[in-house]
């Protein structure tokens, strides 16, 4: 009775992580994404572009560009995005959205594999820089009749060509036989510039609170359940006649 009691706290410590999980929306798809795929090499990337083998990978090397632009700042940059948001009802209501892009690949040594740069979006996961002010001061970027009092924020994510980049998704020849690797199988193209710890904060959204209760809830199931089953085996084994 006590190791099937066991096993049924830890399956609902369990279930319970993985609810607590799930409140970080997006987030929690994308870090279990970048967390899941295996590491590989570029070499091994485009080999599994040639071959066809439409499999998820991790690959990390440096950014490198011939097309970059610079920011306001003169940073050389491959991506960015832009989006203008205004606070309704207790949520951020996005009005204007911006992407610059050009093309780029991630480098190891002598081998690099090109970027889908059109599948670059959600799976970004960077640094943001955010600047949080009031409708008055854009009025002409908000609908008409929004109070002036309104928060409006300005959310800007960009990668620079100076920086290194870890990329989660599927290696394939494109129409013209150039090796990409992008999204597939329903799962977005991901891209980060931190390392992979830092990255699952920023999905985290900076709740290391929750963070540390969905981890403890996780582990603490696995263990019971694991305790309780092992002993339901010892206690089958002991009972089996000899």
């Amino acid at each position: 009775m006590i190791p099937i009691l066991l096993i049924a706290i830890g399956a609902c410590s369990v279930g319970a992580g993985i609810l607590v999980l799930r409140t970080f929306g997006a987030g929690y798809r994308i870090g279990r994404i970048l967390a899941a795929a295996p590491a590989v090499s570029i070499d091994r990337a485009l080999a599994d572009a040639r071959s066809g083998a439409a499999v998820q990978v991790r690959i990390a090397g440096r950014i490198d560009s011939v097309d970059e632009f610079e920011d306001e700042y003169h940073r050389p940059l491959v991506w960015r995005r832009q989006v203008l948001e205004m606070q309704r009802e207790g949520r951020w209501q996005t009005l204007d959205e911006q992407v610059e892009a050009v093309d780029f690949e991630i480098r190891d040594g002598l081998a690099a594999i090109a970027v889908a740069t059109g599948d670059l979006g959600e799976g970004i996961v960077v640094v943001p820089r955010e600047s949080i002010g009031t409708a008055a001061e854009a009025p002409e970027r908000v609908p008409d009749g929004t109070p002036p009092e309104t928060p409006v924020r300005l959310r800007i994510e960009q990668v620079s060509s100076v920086e290194h980049a870890i990329a989660v998704g599927v290696p394939r020849l494109d129409l013209d036989g150039t090796p990409r690797v992008g999204a597939g199988d329903g799962r977005p193209l991901v891209l980060t510039t931190l390392e992979v710890p830092e990255a699952m904060r920023i999905l985290a959204g900076g709740d290391r609170r929750r963070s540390w209760t969905a981890s403890s809830l996780l582990v603490a199931g696995v263990l019971v359940a694991g305790t309780g089953l092992a002993w339901a085996l010892l206690a089958s084994f002991r009972g089996a006649p000899g």
